[in-house]
C-alpha cells in the first residue's frame, strides 16, 4: 500500500484491515495506552441504545464496538468492508448479523435504523460527505448519528507531544504487537491528515444532519460528533 494520504483506494484499505484483523483489538488497546476502552464507553453513552431499537455499527470490525448496544437490548448490525475483520468477528460472536458493506453505498433501505454510529472508521472512507449522506439515508426520521474519530488536540503543547508519539513511537510499538505494523504507519498519517472538529461538523451539516455538536475526549485527541435526522 502506498504511503497515506486521504486519497484512499477502498480495496487497499480493506486489504490492510484484513491483514491486522486477528490482533486488531489488542493492538488498539496497547497503542491507545488503554484509552480505547474509555472511548468505547463514551460512544455507548452517546448512542444511548434502547431495547428494540435498530443500531447500525459501521466500520465495526470484529464487533467489539457493537457489544454495548447489544447488551442494552438493541438489534445491532455490525457492518464493515473488510471481510477479514468480519470473519474474525463472526467466529467470536456467531449470533450477530455481520454484514459486508461500503459506507458510501450502504446495502440497507431508507429509514431503517434508529441510530447509526462509526468509530475510528470515517477517515478511512474515500468520500466522507457521501458516507455521511448514506448514514442519513438509512436513519429513521428523528434518529441520530454518533461519530467517534481521532481529531485535533486542543492544547498546543500537548498536540505537539501527541503528534510526535504518532509518528515516532507508534510504529515501533506496532511492530511488537501487530501482524502488519506498516498498517499503523498509514493509520498514524491518516490521523494527522484528518480535519479538525469544526470542519467535520460542517461536513455533517452539508450531508443533511441537524443539531450537530461535538465533544472532545482526551484533550481533543478524539472527538465525538452527533447529529439528528429531522
Amino acid at each position: 500500500m502506498t504511503r497515506a494520504t486521504l486519497e484512499k483506494q477502498p480495496h487497499e484499505v480493506a486489504s490492510m484491515f484484513d491483514d491486522v484483523a486477528e490482533r486488531y483489538d489488542l493492538t488498539n488497546d496497547v497503542l491507545s495506552l488503554g484509552q480505547a476502552r474509555l472511548w468505547r464507553k463514551e460512544v455507548a453513552k452517546a448512542v444511548d441504545a434502547r431495547p428494540a431499537q435498530k443500531v447500525l455499527d459501521l466500520a465495526a470490525g470484529t464487533a467489539t464496538s457493537s457489544q454495548p448496544f447489544a447488551r442494552a437490548g438493541a438489534y445491532v448490525v455490525p457492518c464493515d468492508f473488510s471481510l477479514g475483520m468480519l470473519q474474525v468477528g463472526k467466529a467470536r460472536h456467531p449470533w450477530m448479523p455481520f454484514t459486508a458493506g461500503d459506507a458510501t453505498k450502504l446495502p440497507f433501505k431508507d429509514d431503517t435504523f434508529d441510530a447509526v454510529t462509526i468509530s475510528f472508521g470515517l477517515r478511512n472512507v474515500q468520500e466522507t460527505v457521501q458516507a455521511l449522506r448514506e448514514m442519513y439515508r438509512v436513519t429513521k426520521p428523528g434518529g441520530r448519528v454518533v461519530i467517534c474519530e481521532f481529531s485535533h488536540a486542543t492544547w498546543a503543547p500537548f498536540r505537539t507531544v501527541y503528534e510526535e508519539y504518532l509518528m515516532r513511537a507508534l510504529p515501533p510499538v506496532a511492530r511488537t504487537v501487530s501482524s502488519n505494523p506498516d498498517a499503523y504507519v498509514y493509520l498514524a498519517e491518516s490521523i494527522r491528515s484528518w480535519p479538525d472538529q469544526p470542519t467535520l461538523a460542517a461536513r455533517l451539516q452539508e450531508a443533511g444532519w441537524s443539531k450537530v455538536a461535538w465533544r472532545n475526549l482526551t484533550g481533543g485527541v478524539v472527538a465525538l460528533h452527533r447529529g439528528f435526522k429531522a
